[in-house]
């Protein structure tokens, strides 16, 4: 390699390092964080490297966070004992679902009313906490998660539902997921034949939705200016974050690969290859 190309790639590497620690040091000031988990902790059953040292050093440093997942199978407590599993010990009160902001919505939008769900234990349970009834016969919404029940039956009967006049409603937007077995459908692929069998549009209540996000802060107490969003997605977790003003940080753990970014119209505000990038080096 010529001389002067040699010393123009080392300039190009130590200008990289010299960018990279101020961005780590960025990240590392935030006071709270919004995270999202499959991809970014774990990968379905298998905890990700540096996870525990993640977690560990946020309660060290006593930020506060909150683990916001667009999956709308399990119930917090559920996911507390995954974590639980994994080897992280992690208070329910740390988790949030699209399960439980859709239920929020609804219960926002039409109190003590009635749904026909295609979904998961998590979902209905947080759907009879605020009130409402399971109906299969004339209900006010049709609400689709993640379904291991998910047949030609209940989409048969969805339909059906959503043409007589109730309201179609999806936990959340993503068309696929991570599992241990490879990428999987997910709730945006599930509603998309009662869509098109319908002609009727759902309203998603999970991420990128600002209603996931503004519960966050909430939760949190703490204001967006001192908050950063961590997720794999770009097109759920940091499109969350643009559109919310938070500083986005995109890991590659997950289903976004580097090369993938460029893709979209809109950019990370920081690029990781996991969260075990972040604790310092002790």
């Amino acid at each position: 390699m010529p001389e002067n190309q040699r010393a123009e790639n080392q300039k190009t590497e130590n200008h990289g390092s010299e960018q990279q620690m101020p961005d780590l040091q960025a990240i590392r000031n935030k006071n709270a964080f919004i995270i999202d988990m499959d991809g970014v902790i774990y990968h379905g059953n298998f905890l990700l490297p540096g996870a525990a040292e993640f977690v560990a050093w946020l309660k060290k440093n006593q930020k506060k966070f909150l683990f916001l997942t667009n999956s709308s199978e399990r119930s917090p407590e559920e996911l507390s004992q995954k974590l639980a599993w994994l080897g992280i010990g992690v208070e329910p009160a740390h988790f949030y679902t699209s399960a439980l902001a859709t239920a929020s919505f609804l219960a926002s939008q039409k109190p003590k009313g009635t749904a026909y769900v295609i979904g998961e234990p998590g979902l209905i349970h947080a759907l009879y906490d605020v009130g409402y009834t399971m109906n299969n016969v004339n209900p006010d919404y049709v609400v689709v998660g993640e379904a291991r029940s998910y047949t030609l039956d209940t989409v048969e009967k969805a339909v059906k539902l959503v043409l007589a006049g109730a309201r179609l409603i999806g936990t959340n937007p993503d068309l696929t997921g991570p599992s241990d077995e490879g990428i999987v459908p997910a709730c945006g692929a599930l509603v998309a034949p009662i869509e098109l069998a319908t002609g009727r549009k759902a309203y998603f209540v999970g991420k990128p939705n600002p209603l996931m996000m503004r519960h966050g802060l909430r939760t949190l107490g703490a204001l967006r200016e001192e908050t950063a969003i961590i997720g794999d997605r770009m097109d759920t977790d940091i499109i969350a974050g643009i559109e919310a003003d938070i500083e986005t940080v995109l890991v590659l753990s997950g289903v976004t690969s580097r090369e993938e970014i460029g893709r979209y119209s809109y950019s990370p505000s920081h690029v990781l290859k996991g969260v075990f990038e972040i604790p310092e080096n002790e």
